[in-house]
Formats: C-alpha cells, structure tokens, sequence
C-alpha cells in the first residue's frame, strides 16, 4: 500500500487503523510501533483517538471556515458587476478592471477575486457590441465524402519575415478527403485577390469546370474578411460551388486546414523567418511535393495524400493487410514446426533434453 502520510482517508478507513493499533496495544505492541509499521503519523491518530473518546465524527470537514471573515460585502459584488457591464469598461479584463477600480476609489479587491466574481455572473466572456456569439451561428453541414474534389476547405496563415511587423502569408487549398494540399500560394498581402487566385489554381489543376455544377466541390472557410468578400462569393456562385461558414472563433468547424499549418509550422526544416518570398516559394515547393507525395498521413490510414487523392488508398490498406495477415501465417507455421521439432529431440534425447534445462 505504501505510506499512510499525507493521504486523505475515509472515516471507515481511519476506525479500522485504531482497531488494528488498539489490538496490537493489547499485544504488546506500543501505539508508535504500530505507527511505524503502518507508516502513519503518530500525531495523526493521537488526534483520531482523542475524537473517537469525545464521541465525535471521524470525517473530515472542509477545511476552512464555511463563511470567509473578509469575503465581500454585497455592495462591493453590485459594484464590480456594474463597472463590468458599463460601456466605458466593457473592454477591459478583470486584471484592468481591478486595477482601473483601484486607481478610481471604487472598489479593492484582488485579480482573483474580481474574476470569480465576474465568472459567477457569467461576464468573463467578451462584453462589448461584438462580444458574445449571437446564438444562432451554426456549425457548417458536412456531408459525408467519398472521394477526393467532394469539398475543400481553405485558409491564410502568417509567415514571420526577418522585418518585425511585416509578414508574408500562406494560401493553402486542400482536399478533406485525400489531405491533399491541391493548391498553395506565397503573397505580400492578405487579400480577397489572393484567395481567387488561389481557388481558380485549383479548379485549374483539378479539371473541375469539366465536371457537372452538381459535382463541384463545396468550399469550407472561417468568416474573415477575405472569405466574405464579393469575389470570392461570386466566383462560388457563378460556378454552383456552395459556401460554408465556420462559425466564429470556432476553429475546430475549420478542423482540417487548421492541423495542416500545424504540421507545415512543426515540420524539422521550417524556418522561422523568410528573408523573402522567393526563398518561401523555393522552401514550400519542396514540402508540399513531400507533404503530397512522400508523407504517411496518420488521419487516412497512413497513405499518402496522393494516393488517396488517386483513389488507391483502400487497395494500399488491402494489400498491407493481406501481407500482415500471410506474414501472421508463416510465422505460426514456422513457429509450431520449431516447436514440434524440439519436442521430438526431447522424446529420443531426454539425457539431451535434461542437459539444456
């Protein structure tokens, strides 16, 4: 069981340690040999045996007074909940607010403090005009795929530059069902331009304005202003592609694109800077032709993008699983012939047999 000290234990628990001490006290054995032995605290069951002799309870109570002497008073709780809802601080966390009340003689009360008090009235969220979701954003219906160009999802990602505050940015298109990365750009700017240009590559490569509107893939992207835009809502109406909305600060709605610029900013040979966008061009052309073409993805049983994006990732995990199943097989095989093989020589050889035991 190991050592008693320290550890929180039941009332049951405690009355059967004082039986077991009582009993070896009767033995002869002393209340701080038992102690030892058991690896408790001899002051701790002194205090237990003096409760059990004035007829108390053997539970812990909950440490502390029920009732703090410096809790606050009602009118200090009205104040904080009131300065949190005005306008002039609706934009301030509880540190600011704290110390904005300090300064101005309204309150005194600690970060910790104002914060519980600001997560009871449910006000820990965003208080402003744009805070809270409006409870009626929903999250986009995704259907379920059976192959590659069924629907898309695409993002921006910064990129750290050598020159603090300037930063390149990262278009990736990629396909939901293979992984694929079916269209990436490098640019100096964040904007709706960009993400069309990006889309048309796409349609390009993919050969998708050959295919029936009804067979065009839907598009999955988060609300920014890029995605909002006029040409990138005309370009997907004019070609029947439908739109979908991650709903705000929800990026777990955008799950796909979202863990692949994880995997692109984690990957051993990323640099942290770009010196500019020709050595981002150079750098990305090379990991998306390993990203699509060489890496194992683990989400699509461990085949490559490619060839799932190619239709043969069912026949890739097939046959990986029939050559498992045939390996399993052969090594049974040979296994139970070693085995019989070594149990004949025992038979005819027991002196043999007695000598290798």
């Amino acid at each position: 069981m190991g050592p008693i000290t320290g550890l929180w234990i039941e009332a049951p628990t405690k009355q059967a340690i004082l039986i077991v001490i009582a009993t070896a006290q009767a033995a002869g054995v002393s209340v701080r040999s038992s102690c030892a032995i058991l690896a408790i605290s001899h002051r701790r069951v002194v205090h237990w045996q003096e409760r059990v002799r004035q007829g108390l309870s053997l539970v812990d109570a909950t440490p502390g007074p029920r009732e703090a002497l410096h809790r606050l008073l009602p009118e200090e709780i009205a104040g904080i909940t009131a300065m949190a809802k005005s306008q002039e601080y609706v934009d301030l966390s509880h540190r600011m607010l704290a110390v904005t009340a300090w300064e101005k003689g309204l309150f005194f009360a600690s970060f910790s403090t104002v914060y519980r008090v600001l997560k009871a009235s449910n006000l820990m969220t965003a208080r402003g005009p744009g805070g809270a979701h409006n409870g009626r954003s929903l999250a986009p219906v995704r259907k379920e795929l059976t192959g590659p160009n069924q629907r898309w999802c695409w993002d921006v990602s910064y990129l750290l530059t050598r020159e603090k505050g300037i930063y390149l940015f990262l278009y990736l298109l990629l396909d939901e069902y293979s992984r694929k990365a079916v269209q990436w750009r490098i640019a100096w700017s964040n904007t709706a331009t960009e993400g069309r240009l990006l889309i048309e590559g796409g349609l390009v490569q993919e050969n998708i304005l050959d295919l029936p509107a009804d067979q065009r893939p839907e598009l999955v992207n988060d609300r920014g202003r890029q995605m909002k835009a006029k040409p990138i809502r005309r370009l997907c109406k004019d070609l029947q592609m439908p739109q979908l909305f991650s709903r705000p600060r929800t990026p777990n709605d955008n799950p796909f694109i979202e863990s692949a610029f994880s995997t692109v900013k984690r990957a051993p040979a990323y640099p942290d800077h770009f010196l500019d966008d020709c050595q981002a061009v150079t750098y990305f052309k090379g990991y998306f032709d390993w990203y699509n073409n060489e890496h194992y993805h683990s989400a699509i049983d461990f085949v490559t993008p490619h060839q799932a994006h190619e239709g043969l990732r069912e026949k890739i995990v097939t046959q990986r699983r029939s050559q498992q199943r045939a390996q399993r097989r052969k090594r049974r095989t040979e296994n139970q012939q070693q085995k019989t093989t070594t149990e004949k020589t025992r038979n005819h050889n027991p002196s043999a047999a007695s000598l290798v035991v």
